[in-house]
């Protein structure tokens, strides 16, 4: 599955905000309750995601874009386009 090119550059700092939101949020209700402890967890755990996946794609920004599938690279190559099937009949008559 392949992801807009604006979508996908920004998918790092999507995880970024998603755990300094949930950090807050554990900081916000407060550490006496225990579901803080889990809100912190996630929290710290997207952020040193987004930070782990945009130093993958600093390291080597030439694949910074996924590749197809190769079932999709397969498909492509099987099917004729619309302009050679017009041109073989064309031929045959």
């Amino acid at each position: 599955m392949l992801l807009p090119t604006s979508i996908y550059e920004r998918v790092p700092q999507f995880w970024l905000l998603l755990g300094l939101l949930f950090m807050s949020s554990g900081a916000y209700v407060g550490f006496e309750y225990s579901v803080s402890f889990l809100y912190f967890g996630v929290g710290l755990f997207s952020c040193v995601w987004s930070l782990y996946v945009y130093v993958l794609r600093s390291r080597n920004p030439q694949n910074s874009q996924p590749e197809p599938s190769p079932q999709d690279a397969q498909s492509e190559q099987t099917t004729p386009s619309v302009h050679q099937s017009t041109e073989q009949t064309s031929q045959g008559s």
